[in-house]
């Protein structure tokens, strides 16, 4: 073979070689191409932040009445003042702009503000001190996406001492510590997930609990039912009671509640449709199904045994006129035996909210009416009318106490004077 032919030959073999290698290289070039930027990243975690703030309902206590969301001015009531949750937009002035991950951790985790504050547990980091540290990011990086709003924070208008922010530093003894979620490894994950939801971010203790005199909840039973003193609503036990709780609930019937604000065994007012609406309604059905089976488990006592104080005559005068009331006013919706037309109308029968040691719930609907919230699974609920100026005081008592101590339901009968308190404490 010539010098050139050896030369054309070789030449070819490195043409071979190179090619052979730009095929290699090509293919092995795609898996890196796979990989998220850093921008792509940054919208994943960003997206998972706007669930997870749903799930912690953030929107409803940190955006005021016709404020953009999450610029704060909402006066939140109790009975140690007002409270006025701050700007969580990152506007650098009034906001989050110059907070770091670490400083919203600390709040989350601690309840410990940037500068070092203690903050107060109208914020309710102790729930939410269980919340992981990438979700407490994955919602950092969510608020710091939102537009910067300048809205000022007003200061909270406390009684005293409780206006005295050194004696959290009390409080914070007796009843608060940073933890971690710890999974219960004797139950599955779907199981796991919800007590997550419930027990952090949904922080449902934090309405569905009695509180003592300083503000804290009973951690032996966080869900069992509790007045909210500011509103005149009562948040029913969350527990696995068959009576007052969910125990003889299905978990589909639960779920269905939760996500639509109906379902075969009730229907949501006051307050919790609110939750409903901004928050419950946008989580997926796995996670919605996952706080149904846990709260089917969830124990707990309830407080406040039903007692009456009233003679049986009065009780029986109420419960015969509350009859006559109900057949012609209320039957047509909820039937003569108070199934009820579910989910429109939802029954009375077996409703636990019917039968709550405090009537407060049933003495409200008489009284005003309501709708149960609008959502994507029921764009158009069923209300029911109020009958606060077509009913006298005694007359709505005695309604409430028929459907409290008819058909299986065994629950205190309700005083003409009940419904006047009522009426008083919410003049609406």
């Amino acid at each position: 073979m010539s010098g050139r032919s050896a030369l054309r030959v070789a030449l070819g073999a490195v043409a071979l070689v190179a090619i052979v290698l730009i095929v290699v290289l090509t293919r092995h070039v795609e898996h890196p191409a796979a990989v998220p930027t850093a921008t792509e990243r940054d919208k994943a975690q960003i997206a998972r932040g706007a669930y997870l703030a749903r799930a912690g309902d953030c929107v409803s206590c940190h955006t005021g009445r016709g404020s953009p969301p999450y610029s704060g001015g909402l006066a939140l009531k109790t009975p140690f003042g007002t409270f006025y949750p701050p700007n969580i937009t990152p506007d650098n002035e009034t906001g989050l702009g110059q907070w770091s991950a670490d400083d919203f951790w600390t709040a989350l985790h601690e309840g410990r503000s940037r500068n070092g504050d203690l903050l107060y547990p109208a914020f309710p980091y102790d729930s939410y001190t269980l919340v992981t540290r990438e979700d407490a990011d994955a919602i950092f990086a969510f608020l710091k996406s939102l537009p910067a709003v300048n809205a000022p924070r007003r200061a909270h208008a406390l009684e005293f001492p409780y206006n005295e922010r050194q004696l959290l530093i009390g409080w914070r003894t007796l009843y608060f510590k940073p933890l971690e979620f710890k999974q219960d490894m004797s139950k599955n994950g779907e199981w796991n997930r919800g007590a997550y939801l419930v027990q952090g971010l949904g922080h449902c203790s934090g309405c569905h609990s009695e509180r003592n005199a300083l503000g804290a909840i009973d951690p032996q039973n966080p869900v069992s039912g509790g007045v909210l003193p500011t509103t005149n609503w009562y948040a029913p036990a969350l527990t696995s009671n068959p009576e007052t709780g969910l125990g003889s609930w299905s978990v589909d019937d639960i779920a269905a509640l939760l996500k639509s604000g109906v379902s075969h065994r009730a229907a949501i007012y006051g307050p919790m449709a609110e939750v409903v609406v901004n928050s419950l309604q946008y989580l997926s059905d796995e996670d919605v199904r996952s706080i149904a089976v846990y709260l089917k488990t969830e124990g707990g006592t309830i407080s406040g045994k039903q007692e009456d104080f009233m003679t049986e005559s009065e009780i029986t005068d109420l419960m015969q006129l509350g009859a006559k009331i109900y057949d012609t006013r209320c039957k047509t919706c909820h039937g003569a035996e108070g199934a009820g037309q579910p989910p429109a109308y939802p029954p009375l029968a077996g409703n636990g909210s019917v039968v709550t040691r405090t009537a407060i719930n049933p003495i409200r609907l008489v009284l005003h009416g309501g709708f149960p919230p609008s959502t994507t699974d029921n764009p158009r609920p069923y209300g029911m009318p109020p009958f606060a100026y077509s009913l006298s005081e005694r007359e709505m008592a005695s309604v409430v106490t028929y459907i409290r101590r008819s058909w299986g339901n065994q629950a205190s009968a309700v005083a003409p004077g009940d419904v006047e308190k009522a009426r008083t404490l919410d003049p609406e």
